[in-house]
Order: structure tokens, then sequence, then C-alpha cells
């Protein structure tokens, strides 16, 4: 088919007689390519669409600008197609497509603009960030290594080993060495942390096996006392300070070695056990006897004759130490009891002392002469003590007479 050829077939484009198409530009006609098995208007729609397909381009460029796309693709995407459309064969106002273009390059300068800001305080940000994780793993690493929970650090800095990495993955990327001089100094510190737990659990394994080795040889001697049941309970007591001074070796040994050397105790305190029932079986009647004596005692409560009482008293005693011990359970009842008694009659010896207070009846009654009665008496009950032989009378008589001839010195008298 022959193609008539015209100059005003569309504003941007012609279609010569030969079937070669030209795109009108602002400094003359170009060439852009031939269709010829088709008429000037299908030529010219052909090449149109070609332009239509780069104005298409154009404005998704736009849209994609407006959604803030990242600003090295779109520059990218704009020096290609600026230089496409420059060359392009395309019917249709290219020109009004370079506009837009770079209309477009002066968007991407405000966006390269502000996104540099943005990805300024991004990165200033994370540095900060970065840096406060070095912060918390240098404070880990300046504890005192005698008063850390190493378990405790131990686990505080792999959390934040982890944020480290996490931050890493989902940070922006830091400045080469910004990035560096963090890391070394949070190698830094971590390295001082491990050398640390390595030193404490190196000392505490020669403390645990020092400790480990002192317990093993308690266990030994706990056990070379078993046969000799409760002969060996005394020994086993001193061990069983040794052992508490002993320190720790490690809770799986400390463990075990506690439960042979408890064992052989048990063994020496279950002999002491099998003893003191026989003690008990052969004592039960050393019981009833005393409860006997506290049935004679106990009257002495009401008791208000102190010589009589005190008489009655010291036979009861000497009488109760006779007979011996009670069983274990029993000490406490029958040793409650006759101490009530034994108070009750000291209180009657002191209320007498009270009354008969030499310097008060020598202020109330005049003295000297009731002081020198006193003695006269004193004297005499002495004679009678000493001619008895009571011991008791005697130092009692004794301490009377010196009491009274002191006081009598001290009147003047």
């Amino acid at each position: 088919m022959r193609l008539l050829a015209t100059n005003d077939q569309a504003p941007w484009g012609r279609v010569d007689e030969t079937g070669t198409v030209f795109v009108r530009e602002a400094d003359g006609e170009r060439a852009v390519g031939q269709y010829p098995d088709g008429t000037a208007e299908e030529a010219l729609a052909y090449f149109q669409r070609k332009f239509t397909e780069l104005a298409g381009q154009v404005t998704l460029l736009e849209q994609r600008i407006k959604r803030g796309t990242a600003v090295a693709d779109v520059a990218k995407t704009i020096s290609t197609l600026t230089a496409n459309i420059a060359t392009a064969n395309a019917v249709g106002d290219l020109q009004a497509l370079q506009r837009r273009l770079e209309a477009l390059g002066g968007a991407v300068g405000e966006i390269v603009e502000k996104q540099s800001i943005e990805q300024k305080a991004q990165v200033d940000s994370a540095i900060a960030e970065r840096a406060s994780l070095v912060t918390e793993a240098e404070a880990l690493a300046a504890q005192d290594p005698a008063k850390v929970q190493w378990k405790q650090v131990s686990a505080e800095l792999d959390e934040i080993f982890a944020r480290w990495q996490k931050h890493q993955q989902d940070g922006p990327r830091l400045p080469k060495t910004e990035s560096n001089e963090l890391w070394k100094r949070f190698r830094a510190a971590r390295t001082i942390i491990e050398t640390h737990r390595k030193a404490f659990f190196a000392e505490l394994d020669s403390v645990h096996k020092d400790a480990r080795n002192k317990k093993q040889e308690l266990v030994e001697k706990a056990e070379a006392l078993v046969p000799k049941g409760v002969d060996g309970i005394p020994a086993y007591r001193q061990l069983l300070d040794a052992w508490k001074l002993a320190g720790r070796a490690g809770k799986k040994f400390d463990d075990a070695l506690w439960a042979k050397f408890k064992t052989a105790g048990d063994s020496l305190y279950s002999a002491k056990a099998d003893v003191e029932a026989l003690d008990d079986e052969e004592y039960a009647g050393n019981y009833e006897q005393k409860l006997a004596l506290l049935a004679e005692a106990e009257p002495l409560l009401t008791e208000t004759d102190r010589t009589k009482a005190k008489a009655a008293l010291l036979d009861i005693q000497t009488r109760w130490d006779a007979i011996g011990k009670v069983p274990r359970d029993k000490v406490k009842v029958v040793e409650d009891r006759i101490r009530k008694v034994e108070a009750v009659v000291r209180k009657l010896d002191e209320d007498h002392w009270e009354r008969n207070n030499p310097e008060r009846k020598a202020r109330s009654e005049g003295l000297a002469s009731q002081l020198q009665d006193a003695i006269g008496k004193l004297e005499r009950e002495l004679a009678e003590a000493k001619t008895s032989g009571d011991t008791r009378r005697i130092a009692e008589a004794q301490e009377a007479l010196d009491a009274r001839r002191v006081w009598l010195d001290a009147l003047g008298g």
C-alpha cells in the first residue's frame, strides 16, 4: 500500500511518501523510523504509542517520588529516561517530557537534602543507641569481680549482645570509623568480663577442691568413730565444728559428702539413744523416789518456822542427791518443783535477817546496847555449835557475830 505524504498529519509528527516518520522538535524535525506497510495514520499511531509509553514512565516516576521512593533509584531512572527521550523513536511532545524530568530532578535534589538530614539524624540516633549498649557492657566490666553474681552478669551481657546484633540487623548502617570504635569498646568490655569470670571460677574451683579434700578427711574420721558408739560423740562434735569451717565444696560434692558424714553421726547418736533408753529404764525407780521426797518437801511451801524449814530441807536435799539421776524427760519436772521449795525456804531466811538487821535495831532501839546483847547471844550460840560440831551452825554464828562486832566498832562501842 502506498503512503501519502503530508505535513500536517499530527501536531508533533508527519510521514513522508517513503513511509519515513518524523517527530517535530524545537530545532526542527528528526526521523524516528519507517512504517512502509501501513497508512500515514497507522505509522503515526505506532510512534505515538511509543511516546505514550515514555510519558507513562515519566508519570510513574512522578508518582514514585510523591511516595518517597529511594533517591538513588529515582536519580538513576531520571538519568536513563532523559537520555532515552533525547533520542527516542517516538512522536509526541518530547520537550514536555524533558521539562517534567527536569522538574523531577529539582524535586530529587530537595528529597536528597531532606533524606540526607533524616539519614544523618537516624545515624546519630543509632550511634547513640549503640554507644549506650557499650556503656552498659563497660559498667558490667567495671564491677568488683569478688562481689559479682556471675550467673546474673553473664545473662545481662548476653542480653546486651543480643540487642547489639538486632541493632546491627535492623538499624541503619553506621559509618565505619564510629562502628569500629564502638565495637572495639564493646569487645574490650566483654573480654574483661570473661577474664574476670574465668579467674573467679578458677579460684572457686581451687577453693572447692581444698574444701572437698578437708571434708573427705572429716568423713573418714567420722566413719572411724562409729565403732566407738556413744564414746565417739564428743570427737564427732569437734569434727562437726571443723566441718562448718571447711567452706563449700560445690553443691554436688557437698551433698554427697554431707550424706556420708551425717550417716556416721546418726550411727553414733543412735547408739547414744539406745544407751539413754537403758538409762531411763534404770532411773525410773529414782524418779519415783524423788517424787516421794517432793511430797515430803512441798509442805515446806507453807512453813513459817525458819529454823524448822531449813533443817527439814537440808535433810531432804541430802537424800535427794543420794538418789541420783532420773530419766531425761523427767529431769526438768522434778528439778523445777524442788527449786520452788528451796526458794521459799531461802526467802524465810532472808526475811529473818531483814527483821533482825543489827543496823536497823541500833537506829531504832538505841544502838550499842542492842548490839552488845546480840553479840553475847551469838557468842553463846557459837559455843553451842562448836560443842555439837555442827559446821553449818558454826559458820552461820561466826558470820553473824563478826558482822555485829563490826557494827559495834563503827558505833564506837
